[in-house]
């Protein structure tokens, strides 16, 4: 499994630049450091990525929770008005979706929270990111003029070796790409049978239900 988003923001962050420039032998210092830069970037725009797909969760949770109580506010006034014309039989059918809105409603609310706070910690990641970068920049402004000002005068730069891409590359690795998305639900074991005796007894359970709602509902108008 790959490092999780939460562990690579971390490192990045309390990463030192110094410390990756003198891990890497014989590349030039200025380009371990450039590489460092484009990889916290990438690792910024990975993160709005997966913030766009939280947004649009969010904006979905939000605007079918208002549905659902609408129409369960809708299915309410309509159960009152089928019970007041003796049709018991629209009543039991508004409850009965009234009961189907119910159910998913705390789906939807978890959902609801759970992108909120993914909204929350996503955008605390790019901020820390975006500072980690200017930090990273501050240090390599520092350096070049560093080196500007103690190269001696004729000093050209360090040839590169053949395998200098290969070695930057390999250093730029350091912040591995986007987590992977692995979703699975384990199947239930049981037989055609019983799961057929199961379902028949849910659903007289839910009848039941149903006939002691409309009860209470009539009863309450007496």
């Amino acid at each position: 499994m790959k490092e999780g988003i939460t562990a690579r923001v971390g490192r990045i962050v309390s990463a030192s630049v110094n410390a990756m420039v003198d891990a890497v032998e014989n590349v030039a210092p200025e380009l371990v450091m450039e590489e460092a830069i484009r990889e916290v970037e990438g690792v910024i725009d990975e993160i709005r990525a997966e913030l766009g797909k939280t947004l649009a969760n969010k904006h979905l949770a939000e605007q079918r929770l208002a549905e659902g109580r609408n129409r369960h506010t809708d299915l309410t006034e309509k159960t009152a008005l089928a019970i007041k014309e003796g049709r018991d039989d629209l009543a039991e059918a508004a409850i009965a979706q009234q009961m189907d809105i119910e159910a998913q409603m705390p789906v939807l609310e978890k959902a609801l929270t759970e992108a909120r706070s993914g909204e929350k910690e996503l955008e605390s990641y790019i901020t820390a990111l975006q500072a980690k970068r200017r930090e990273m920049r501050e240090e390599l402004r520092t350096f070049n003029a560093s080196r500007n000002q103690t190269a001696p005068a004729g000093a050209t730069a360090a040839v590169s070796s053949p395998d200098l891409a290969e070695k930057v590359a390999t250093a730029g690795s350091a912040f591995e790409r986007i987590m992977e998305k692995n979703t699975g639900l384990p199947g239930s074991a049981s037989s055609a049978s019983n799961a057929g005796k199961l379902a028949e007894l849910e659903d007289l359970a839910r009848k039941n239900r149903i006939q002691e709602r409309l009860a209470a509902i009539k009863s309450g108008d007496k």
